[in-house]
């Protein structure tokens, strides 16, 4: 549980940069990637709270919500995101999104068996 505050921390502090400039006046700016991932975030902790998803998934869906901001964070790094970064980070968001969907309704519970 600490480690997914600590990434839920993270995720918030790096949103809340990025919602506070636009993407024209900061090249590195990525909100949608940024917004994305608060909503991930949000749909892993709730699906935690409901035990749609066991420990072992909740994990391994932090695991790769972690990857995606370590990305994103590289992208940024030279302070430009190009076009081909962009599109890497939507297709790793866009994969996320849809094992966070298929963990939460793989009819596995929390306290049952993990895969």
């Amino acid at each position: 549980m600490k480690i997914q505050t600590l990434i839920t921390a993270m995720i918030l502090a790096a949103s809340g940069a990025a919602f506070a400039q636009t993407p024209a006046a900061d090249p590195a700016a990525t909100p949608g990637v940024d917004k994305r991932m608060a909503n991930q975030q949000k749909r892993i902790d709730q699906g935690v709270a409901s035990g749609q998803l066991n420990a072992r998934e909740a994990a391994r869906l932090q695991k790769r919500e972690a990857k995606l901001a370590a990305d994103t964070a590289a992208a940024k790094s030279d302070g430009v995101v190009t076009a081909a970064e962009r599109r890497k980070l939507q297709r790793e968001a866009h994969r996320d999104s849809k094992a966070v969907y298929k963990q939460k309704h793989d009819r596995q519970m929390a306290g049952s068996a993990a895969k």
